[in-house]
């Protein structure tokens, strides 16, 4: 098992999104990429933590990749808009992947082969990892818990159409 994290905006959309995906194991939606120990949902929004929302995917890379987690990541969010995603604004809401030593190299790749599907200059954070935070366990499998909540309904279902229609070969059977 391998795991990456990754923040492309609300944790809730790219948590629902990487459970669909053959080979991913587990998805935990938290903080990660600032300073402050043990951030919370209301401090990483209301205070300059630097934390960003997050999800760490645990995957099998015998069954998938990290190359196509990364290629997924940048072809379902915004990587040219800096500190949002639609009408979630704030640095917390930025484009970041935080990952482990070993896997820089193919991070680098698939950022320069994400910059060459996007007219705009992709502006994706890549910072090596520190610390990984769990946010609070209402925000876990939220989508799945929640499928009627309005958020879920406008924002997440069109995201997870876009991607069934643009990966169907990725989906968990």
């Amino acid at each position: 098992m391998q795991s990456i994290v990754l923040g492309g905006g609300c944790f809730w959309c790219l948590d629902a999104l990487y459970q669909q995906m053959k080979g991913v194991d587990k998805v935990v939606s938290g903080y990660a990429g600032g300073s402050e120990a043990n951030p919370t949902y209301e401090s990483i929004h209301e205070q300059p933590t630097g934390h960003a929302e997050v999800v760490e995917v645990t995957f099998d890379s015998g069954i998938m990749s990290l190359t196509t987690i990364l290629d997924v990541f940048w072809a379902t969010h915004d990587p040219t808009t800096p500190n949002r995603q639609g009408n979630d604004v704030g640095p917390e809401y930025r484009s970041i992947v935080l990952y482990r030593p070993d896997q820089k190299t193919e991070v680098d790749a698939a950022f320069y082969r994400a910059q060459a599907n996007w007219d705009n200059k992709v502006i994706t954070e890549l910072k090596l990892l520190e610390k990984f935070y769990p946010a609070e366990d209402y925000h876990q499998d939220y989508f799945n818990k929640n499928p009627e909540q309005g958020y879920c309904q406008i924002i997440i279902n069109p995201k997870l159409a876009k991607f069934r229609k643009n990966f169907p070969s990725l989906l968990k059977s």
